[in-house]
């Protein structure tokens, strides 16, 4: 045995010349891969590096990282090294902020839990930040995607919501416009922290509504998240 089972961490051989060599590399592998931080995935060249980066290697890679397909690519002492990602890894990725975990064949997002058929559970966030115009209703677009569980919508006022008349607002959706909160305040960093009573699904891509109690709006600013769950089907055979 020349490496580690999990991590493949280069060993130490007997009378091996030059060990600091092989200890340097296994550190430098560990350093990658403990708390792992992937700078982004599905990455199909190396790019320029620093020690200690690492990457998520794409689909038809290329250059140094021909090959090396699904592979996670470290760059230590000048030069790439790879390890092949084992079922249960998990990952931090730097670009897009969110938790990873690989199901033997992939690394899947904000997965709570997967299998190697590729059926998962998935736990997720959606944020936008909402710019309220002069308008009586102010429609954030879609944010709740199709097939989603919502189980709450929190909401944070970032630059104070102003109108003509108006005291407080509702958050919800259309044909519901109070659903994730009403009476909520005007000033910079009031909140709602809705909860869905019983989790909702949503089979449709949904936009959030923010309605004001009376008059329209004419200003503000709130940053909106919505909390849900996604399933993810086994992969086609």
């Amino acid at each position: 045995m020349t490496n580690t089972y999990n991590f493949a961490l280069p060993l130490v051989q007997a009378a091996q010349a030059q060990k600091h060599v092989t200890v340097n590399e296994a550190l430098a592998r560990m350093d990658a891969i403990a708390q792992m931080r992937l700078i982004d995935i599905g990455v199909p060249s190396p790019p320029a590096a620093i020690d200690g980066a690492a990457y998520g290697v794409g689909i038809s890679a290329t250059g140094d990282w021909a090959g090396q397909d699904g592979n996670v690519a470290i760059y230590s002492n000048g030069a790439w090294v790879f390890l092949t990602p084992k079922s249960g890894w998990k990952a931090w990725n730097e670009t897009t902020g969110v938790a990873l975990l690989h199901d033997g064949t992939e690394w899947r997002s904000d997965a709570l839990a997967v299998l190697p058929s590729g059926a998962a559970t998935f736990c997720r966030i959606a944020e936008t930040v909402q710019v309220i115009g002069a308008e009586t209703t102010s429609n954030t677009g879609v944010i709740i995607p199709n097939n989603a569980i919502v189980y709450g919508v929190t909401a944070r006022v970032e630059a104070a919501i102003t109108g003509t008349g108006i005291l407080s607002w509702s958050l919800g959706v259309s044909g519901s416009l109070n659903r994730y909160g009403s009476g909520l305040g005007l000033g910079q960093n009031s909140y709602a922290h809705g909860l869905t009573g019983t989790p909702l699904a949503y089979y449709g891509d949904t936009a959030l509504v923010l309605t004001p109690d009376a008059g329209s709006f004419t200003g503000g600013t709130v940053r909106l998240a919505v909390h849900f769950f996604e399933l993810g089907r086994p992969r086609s055979v």
